[in-house]
């Protein structure tokens, strides 16, 4: 027997250039079956269900929910709210009091765990509630998953920041140094990788969460691919930490920021590339050293955007829509990859995706721990998506000298 009631969708954590395809790919597929009556759209994730702060999106109009799930960013807004038990039975309890009976969360392992416990606060008060949560994060680091929707565009962005950037040395020698968003995983910072197209091309340095992060090996690293080209490009993750686990920026100074969770605030401020940045210019002596940390422009940009990625995020939604609305079953969607390259959706245990996070494996590290592999290049290249833009270079020959022979 079909459940008859209403369908809630909602967005937390992090946005990203693709998470509108999925809350549309829920509300368009779940408009098709004749036991929804409802659909709503919770503003600010978990924190607006509590506030039932609640859009019908039943009444908007097709046109206008395609034009925002080509939009980045999280239309339905979001939040950084980690529910406990307590908060969960909040949840629950409006949940049941607005008839929701299809529960779609779109997200990351918090999100993942949020729906799980809701599911389970529903089976205990024998609530008929199916509860799925939808894969989300630029992190790429959600477990089961082989990538998760919006990692393909934010890497993309990534790889095409530092084909611009490998230009600019290049023209006007130094050191570079980028600092990529990755607390644990180093996937998006691996992705500037893709911006190697020359033997001499940068990034030439690259540095992950999965690897301890030693000062003295990284100025020698640095030392040598200047003496080899007279310039160096580097690509490191703001979570990299020295061999005790301690992050690199507390390691380097006193002066750090914490977040609401008690974490060491990574990105946002500069100061990792900073620190590097001095370390170079004190260590090497060399005096054209740069920094830029990328924040949140590697989220939502509107400009280069992965059209496998819009898909892939358009079919998870699509999917948790038909697990809940035919099979009548709860869990997590998971995205699979099958031959040279196409994906296979599945219905995962929410257990197995909640809460615990994965990391890059280490046969896309090189033994150095200071790049990556060709494999991880294989992993990542389908998942840029077309017209991913290249770089091209003269090869007219040169001149011979009159002068300064």
């Amino acid at each position: 027997m079909k459940l008859e009631g209403n369908v809630l969708v909602a967005q937390g954590g992090g946005p990203t250039a693709v998470i509108n395809q999925s809350m549309v790919g829920v509300v368009l597929e779940a408009r098709k079956f004749p036991q929804v009556q409802k659909i709503y759209g919770a503003l600010n994730g978990v924190r607006g269900i509590i506030n039932e702060e609640f859009l019908d999106l039943t009444q908007e109009t097709t046109n206008n929910l395609e034009k925002v799930a080509g939009t980045p960013s999280s239309a339905l807004l979001s939040t950084r709210d980690k529910p406990d038990d307590e908060y969960c039975n909040k949840i629950f309890k409006v949940l049941e009091a607005h008839n929701i009976r299809y529960f779609f969360y779109i997200g990351g392992n918090d999100s993942a765990d949020t729906v799980r416990i809701v599911n389970e606060k529903a089976m205990q008060s024998g609530y008929e509630l199916r509860a799925i949560h939808i894969p989300k994060t630029i992190d790429n680091d959600l477990r089961v998953n082989d990538h998760c929707p919006g990692y393909g565009s934010a890497a993309k962005f990534v790889a095409q920041a530092f084909i611009g950037v490998n230009l600019d040395v290049k023209a006007l020698a130094g050191v570079y140094i980028g600092v990529v968003m990755g607390r644990n995983a180093g996937f998006l910072t691996a992705a500037a990788s893709m911006a190697q197209k020359y033997p001499d091309d940068g990034p030439h340095l690259i540095y992950l969460p999965e690897r301890p992060f030693i000062v003295d090996s990284f100025i020698n690293d640095v030392r040598e691919v200047y003496d080899r080209y007279g310039r160096c490009v580097i690509a490191v993750s703001e979570g990299v930490s020295d061999e005790s686990g301690t992050p690199i920026i507390a390691s380097l100074t006193k002066d750090i920021e914490v977040d609401s969770h008690g974490n060491v605030q990574l990105s946002g401020t500069g100061a990792l590339g900073d620190l590097l940045s001095n370390l170079i210019k004190e260590k090497l002596g060399i005096k054209r050293v740069r920094s830029d940390t990328f924040g949140y422009l590697q989220r939502s940009f509107i400009g280069c955007v992965s059209d496998v990625d819009q898909q892939e995020a358009r079919e998870v939604g699509e999917k948790a829509a038909q697990y809940a609305l035919w099979h009548n079953v709860d869990g997590s969607v998971t995205i699979h990859r099958t031959g040279l390259y196409s994906v296979d959706y599945r219905l995962t245990q929410l257990s197995e995706v909640a809460r615990n996070t994965r990391s890059m494996p280490d046969e896309f590290i090189n033994q150095a721990g200071n790049g990556v592999t060709e494999a991880f290049k294989y992993y990542l290249l389908p998942l840029l998506g077309s017209n991913m833009p290249q770089a091209h270079r003269l090869r007219a020959p040169r001149v011979e000298k009159k002068l300064n022979k």
